[in-house]
């Protein structure tokens, strides 16, 4: 990883419906992620925030998408602040803010990449479009609006052609799909590496069979880390808490070997909900999971 870092906060809270996700960014400040990463001995040039405007933009909609003009316009602006960061040369750290900010990271960082690999640490697909979605809520579709499918407002964020290929994803952690995402997953014959899979062959064989499959057929990896991937007993503050997640101890190991692996171009945290979390605890799981992936070491 570059030794020269960009960290920016997107505090957005317009994917979703549960309000609170928009502190996420300040949270973790809060919870020292600048500290630690300049201690660990990177060059931190610190963005600050994202401006997201509060006001909802009263258009007509012909969709069920909520808050789409403002989604589709955050996305653009961050998509632009991660292209300028890697064009300098700097490690671009996203701190949200909903999962909806993916939109945006993914059309910025692509764009610097021919064949971008993307890993999705989280207990959802994300593969959700309108016409799939139960809610309606942006947060569950990044994924797939990076792949191309989805409303053309953000398809076409940084280009209309697609960000990523079904086979430069590995989803990591996955618990709860919905049907129109397993349609998805079986036709394309996407890798998701389930929490069946985790338990069954443990954490460091499919972070290394993720690290695998990327490492050999993509010139960049971007990690989408959802806290809500951990287990709520780890990680409380999260909008969409599913039981039976990954471990506080799997998820080091999974940020210990992407270090060691030296994939990454890209990474984001998001989902980080303080109003819903036990003093700061998810916060602080976050930070020190970024201490991980950025080559903290016990010795």
């Amino acid at each position: 990883m570059k030794q020269n870092l960009s960290l920016l906060g997107v505090p957005m809270d317009l994917g979703q419906n549960r309000r609170g996700v928009d502190m996420g960014p300040s949270a973790m400040r809060y919870a020292g992620a600048v500290e630690r990463l300049e201690a660990i001995g990177y060059n931190v040039e610190d963005l600050g925030e994202l401006r997201v405007e509060k006001d909802r933009i009263k258009t007509e909609s012909t969709s069920n998408l909520k808050h789409l003009p403002e989604v589709a316009a955050i996305s653009q602006s961050l998509a632009e602040y991660v292209k300028d960061i890697l064009s300098r040369s700097h490690f671009p750290l996203i701190l949200g803010g909903d999962h909806s900010i993916s939109i945006g990271t993914l059309a910025g960082a692509s764009s610097q990449f021919k064949n971008m690999g993307v890993i999705w640490y989280d207990a959802h697909g994300d593969l959700n479009t309108a016409e799939t979605s139960p809610s309606g809520n942006i947060h569950g579709m990044p994924l797939a609006v990076g792949l191309g499918h989805g409303h053309p407002k953000l398809t076409s964020i940084g280009g209309d052609e697609p960000k990523i290929n079904p086979e430069h994803v590995v989803i990591i952690g996955a618990r709860a799909l919905d049907e129109g995402e397993k349609e998805y997953i079986e036709k394309t014959g996407m890798k998701v590496l389930t929490m069946h899979e985790v338990d069954r062959r443990g954490m460091a064989s499919v972070m290394q069979e993720a690290i695998d499959t990327l490492s050999t057929t993509c010139d960049g990896v971007h990690l989408s880390l959802d806290l809500d991937g951990l287990d709520p007993i780890d990680a409380p503050g999260v909008g969409t808490p599913v039981v039976g997640g990954l471990s506080y101890r799997e998820s080091h190991l999974a940020m210990e070997m992407l270090a060691e692996a030296d994939i990454l171009t890209s990474a984001e945290f998001v989902e980080v909900n303080p109003i819903l979390d036990e003093k700061n605890k998810t916060a602080e799981a976050a930070v020190a999971l970024i201490g991980s992936l950025f080559g903290e070491k016990l010795k």
